[in-house]
């Protein structure tokens, strides 16, 4: 441990999945209480149910486990239901883990799953909740979601958009941005001198502009001016074998040009073990990269591992906020 532990504002997340089964596991661990000072921000229904499927210990308030009580608390939830109530509770509880952080209280927001559709319902207009967060804590510089799979990180330029709308919305700016942000993330993990592997857009890197130009027109520029703002990349390299360069331990971050360019294969990888960082943003968020498994909830079934390496990453990135603000 540091001298100064981490404080972590862990919420639960959608109570209708299996947040608080991962999350019960994850306080129930004696490795837990070694790293972070936690902050619970949940529902008592739904963690013991949690609790009872994973057959561990209900939660309880201790010297380094404070359980937040707020409104949310007493609400019960049907298991593997969308709904708008489960959809505001998300977002109400994720305000207050922002708040545990921008007044002092903890030093990063770590969260179970989550679902888009509850969330709309319940009331977020934006297009996913990384663009949520942003215009919570007012911020307007850069951001997007990073997926971790200890030791490679990828990151987007573009997000949760229809595929038909990629290419417009690539740009140097943006390829520069999304090239700086995933630098900026990897050297607050720890990596000092990231090495950043940069995807094309097109089949085969469109084969001297046989199947696009993209590559000449919109990535390369990007990457040079990335490299002019003091972040350095490769590539671009065709999508279908910038993972195997990644895999033989040749690269420590990777930006793809849209989601599922990106997912697949990190999902592929690792889909139990994947992390997603809200990256860019003023604090340190940290999730498990999959879903709420409204299939599975209740049956004891629910993989923590994932839920582990976020809260992991999440008191890892507080150290680092710490040492850079100490």
């Amino acid at each position: 441990m540091t001298s100064i532990p981490v404080r972590i504002a862990l919420s639960i997340g959608d109570p209708a999945g299996i947040g608080a089964e991962i999350i019960a596991r994850l306080l129930a661990d004696p490795a837990t209480r070694q790293r972070a000072h936690v902050t619970l921000i949940g529902n008592r229904d739904a963690l013991v149910r949690g609790a009872a499927a994973a057959n561990v210990p209900v939660p309880q308030a201790s010297d380094w486990l404070t359980i937040l009580p707020w409104a949310g608390s007493d609400t019960v939830f049907e298991p593997g239901v969308i709904s708008e109530a489960s959809g505001r509770f998300m977002l109400d509880s994720l305000r207050l883990a922002v708040q545990q952080v921008t007044e002092g209280h903890a030093d990063a927001v770590c969260f179970g799953p989550l679902n888009k559709s509850a969330l709309r319902a319940g009331g977020m207009q934006e297009e996913d909740e990384m663009r949520w967060f942003a215009k919570l804590l007012d911020h307007r510089g850069v951001c997007g979601e990073l997926n971790v799979l200890d030791p490679l990180w990828t990151a987007r330029v573009t997000s949760h958009i229809p595929l038909r709308e990629v290419s417009e919305r690539l740009s140097p700016e943006a390829v520069a941005d999304a090239i700086g942000m995933l630098t900026t993330a990897l050297r607050a993990a720890g990596v000092a001198e990231p090495r950043i592997g940069v995807c094309g857009l097109n089949p085969h890197n469109g084969d001297h502009g046989n199947y696009g130009s993209e590559e000449t027109d919109i990535i390369e520029p990007g990457m040079r001016l990335a490299a002019q703002r003091g972040c350095a990349s490769t590539g671009p390299y065709p999508a279908d074998t910038i993972f195997l360069r990644a895999r033989a331990g040749e690269l420590d971050g990777i930006v793809t040009m849209y989601h599922d360019q990106g997912q697949i294969a990190t999902k592929l990888l690792g889909f139990e073990v994947g992390v997603t960082v809200e990256g860019g943003l003023p604090i340190p968020v940290t999730t498990p990269a999959h879903g709420t498994a409204y299939d599975i909830v209740g049956q004891g079934r629910a993989s923590g591992t994932a839920m582990a390496r976020a809260f992991d990453l999440a008191c890892r990135m507080a150290r680092s906020t710490q040492a850079a603000t100490a």
